[in-house]
């Protein structure tokens, strides 16, 4: 039993397919599958999507590369949008300094908006980073979350150990995705081999990041499967026994299951 909390099943890679994928994923023991919004108006479709499907839920918010446009409004239209059935976070949010879509002080502040937001709402944050530790690190440590039982995740990660520890020590969870499996990924790798068992999650980001030996391929919540096992593999723990404490972590994280 896994649970996938990071997978964009919203996305037009899966049009064609998309109940067959649903249903892959059911039948190797993928219990739910958490999609996280990129825009206000793909939060719409991802609504959809947990109302087609019993086992799919939801994550509204703006991505940092969705950001451009940023308007203090929107927090309005999310605190809504929030409040829908089977949404269980704020995301995917976050600061993006790899790709030039929106200005660094714009990010800042859609950021810092949403992070409030969240803790008024109760709700854990999905947390996008890349290439921007230092930011990312800072605003959270800024945020009402700190200190909180459960105020999320700082997803596909890949940065260093001292991000990990500094994210690790104000109470978040750390997602890991398929390049921990990847053949040169031996530093990720250690990385998620020291994690707490407690705070550690696995996700897909589907369709993006197949694990081997799919890599270069569409991913798929199935896939899951594959990062769940190269990780208890690394941590020297029964690929059942580590899947297990994943669940257990993100049903707590997400839906305050004990």
């Amino acid at each position: 039993m896994l649970i996938d909390t990071h997978c964009h099943l919203d996305f037009e890679r899966f049009d064609d397919d998309r109940d067959a994928v649903v249903a892959r994923a059911v039948d190797v023991g993928i219990e739910r599958i958490i999609v996280p919004a990129l825009d206000l108006q793909n939060c719409t479709a991802v609504l959809a999507l947990t109302e087609r499907y019993d086992n799919v839920y939801a994550a509204v918010g703006v991505h940092p590369n969705s950001s451009a446009g940023w308007q203090d409004g929107w927090i309005e239209t999310l605190r809504d949008l929030a409040g829908r059935d089977k949404v269980v976070a704020v995301g995917e949010i976050g600061l993006d300094y790899y790709w030039d879509k929106s200005p660094k002080s714009i990010q800042h502040k859609a950021l810092a908006m949403q992070l409030e937001l969240a803790a008024e709402l109760d709700l854990p944050v999905i947390i996008h980073n890349r290439d921007s530790s230092a930011d990312v690190i800072r605003l959270l440590a800024e945020s009402p979350l700190v200190g909180r039982q459960r105020p999320g995740v700082l997803h596909s990660f890949s940065a260093d150990w001292a991000t990990a520890v500094a994210a690790l020590d104000m109470g978040f969870y750390l997602g890991f995705t398929g390049p921990v499996t990847f053949k040169k990924a031996d530093e990720l790798r250690r990385i998620a081999a020291q994690v707490p068992l407690d705070r550690i999650l696995v996700e897909t980001d589907a369709p993006f990041l197949a694990p081997h030996p799919y890599r270069g391929k569409r991913n798929e919540p199935a896939h899951v499967a594959y990062v769940a096992e190269r990780i208890a593999q690394e941590r020297g723990v029964e690929t059942a026994v580590f899947a297990q404490q994943t669940t257990a972590n993100a049903l707590k994280l997400f839906w305050k299951v004990e």
